[in-house]
Parts: structure tokens; sequence; C-alpha cells
């Protein structure tokens, strides 16, 4: 950068054309891409099922997960629904199911395109709930370069199946949001 003294007028230029520029940005809407970057909120529900069955004794679990936002607003007003699943092998017991874990989950948009979120999750029991964070960057796609925070919220499960037959699944509602 040249000193004030150098280049004041050259200066001064830059800073007019900035101020230009970011008045014509805020006063018309921006199209395509940029668009598609505009912060989202979603709603929907998530359905976790463990098979076998999750009992007290650790063992190898394959968990399904099938997440539904009906309900999603973004900026650009394009996205307004998506879908995620997954398909993946723990081994867990009763005791340690709510334990962390990192995953990349990708959400299909009803406009067509994706988000992949690479992201960290933990759980936690709270009255009568299991609440699960997963927080992360959106690393490909639809609002890449954003942070994205989902909260889950199951029914605590029976603990009385860890004794028996074990948990084979629980249903909950979710929220995203994408900053």
């Amino acid at each position: 950068m040249t000193s004030r003294s150098s280049r004041p007028r050259r200066g001064v230029r830059a800073l007019i054309a900035v101020a230009a520029v970011a008045a014509f940005s805020v006063a018309v809407p921006a199209a395509g891409p940029a668009q598609a970057a505009a912060p989202a909120q979603c709603q929907g529900t998530e359905t976790v099922t463990y098979s076998p069955g999750v009992t007290f004794t650790p063992r190898d679990i394959e968990v399904t997960v099938s997440g539904d936002f009906s309900s999603c607003l973004d900026g650009a007003g394009q996205v307004t629904s998506g879908t995620y699943g997954e398909r993946f092998t723990i081994f867990a017991g009763c005791n340690d199911l709510l334990d962390g874990f990192e995953a990349v989950r990708v959400v299909e948009w009803n406009t067509g395109d994706s988000s992949a979120i690479d992201g960290a999750g933990s759980s936690t029991a709270v009255a009568g709930q299991v609440i699960t964070t997963f927080t992360g960057p959106v690393v490909q796609g639809r609002f890449q370069g954003r942070s994205a925070v989902q909260t889950v919220t199951l029914v605590q499960p029976d603990l009385l199946k860890c004794l028996t037959t074990g948990l084979t699944g629980a249903n909950g509602v979710t929220t995203l949001t994408i900053t």
C-alpha cells in the first residue's frame, strides 16, 4: 500500500468507488449464485432406527437416520424443503449411546441441489428427551462457506428395553439453521 503523501487522490478515488459499488449492491438484489448463499431456517422431523436393538451389552449396531425438513425459509425464497438420510455402523450399548460423533450430512433441497455439512454432534438427556446438536461448516453445494447448526429432539428411550429386546428406534422434531 502506498503512503498518504505519495498518492492521496488514488486512495480517495478508491474509497468513492467502493462506496458507490456498496450502494449499488444494496439497491439491486443479487442474482444467481449469490442468492443461493442466503441464510436458511428449516423445521421438520427425524427418525432413527437401530438394528439389532441397542442393549446394555455393547455391540455393532446399524443406525439408519431419515430426516425431512418440511418447512424451510431462505433469504432468497428458493429453498422450501429438504431431506437427508444416513446409514452407518457404531459399536455401542445403552450406556454410551449418547457419545459424540462426526459425520458429513448431505441435505437434498427441493431446488435439486444439495448442501454437505461436515459436522460434529453430541447428545444429552434432558427432562425425558434426548437432544442432539450437530454443528459444522457447509463444505460443498448450496450455502457453501456458511455455518450450520442442527438440533434434534427425540423422546428419551425406554431404558427397560435395554434389558430385553433393546431400543430399536426413536423419532422427534428437528431444526436446521444455516447462517
